[in-house]
């Protein structure tokens, strides 16, 4: 696709990718930082990325109109590892606040996991805009 439908979506996808970034290297730590506790911090962190998630989720309905199924693989890669992160580990993540562990797993090791596969998603939009793959 050419023209201005081509310039719009490559312009969402790139915005996607650096808004994935921006949260994981400035935005999460900031809330962290001026929150007033690690809870309410939490919580809004949870709220930011579950919007993430879901901006990802129609950044691939755009990456589908755009470049079809095999071409932009790694947009539904990051929506993948998003959703797991939303819809199973956070699930995780209040069951090991009551209980203490899960699957023999602190709450700050569900947290290593997660952030890996939040980084894993971050790099496979950067890898979308580094091969410029939806074109």
């Amino acid at each position: 696709m050419t023209g201005i439908a081509g310039k719009l979506s490559r312009i969402v996808l790139v915005l996607w990718a650096g808004s994935l970034w921006a949260l994981a290297i400035w935005m999460a730590p900031l809330v962290f930082r001026l929150a007033p506790d690690r809870h309410a911090a939490g919580v809004i962190a949870s709220g930011l990325f579950q919007a993430e998630t879901y901006a990802t989720f129609a950044v691939a309905v755009v990456a589908l109109w755009r470049c079809g199924r095999q071409r932009c693989r790694a947009v539904y890669v990051a929506a993948v590892l998003l959703a797991i992160n939303e819809f199973i580990i956070k699930k995780i993540f209040d069951y090991v606040r009551v209980s203490g562990s899960f699957a023999g797993l602190s709450f700050g090791a569900w947290h290593g996991i997660s952030a890996a596969l939040y980084v894993t998603a971050c790099l496979a939009a950067l890898l979308v805009v580094w091969q410029d793959d939806f074109r």
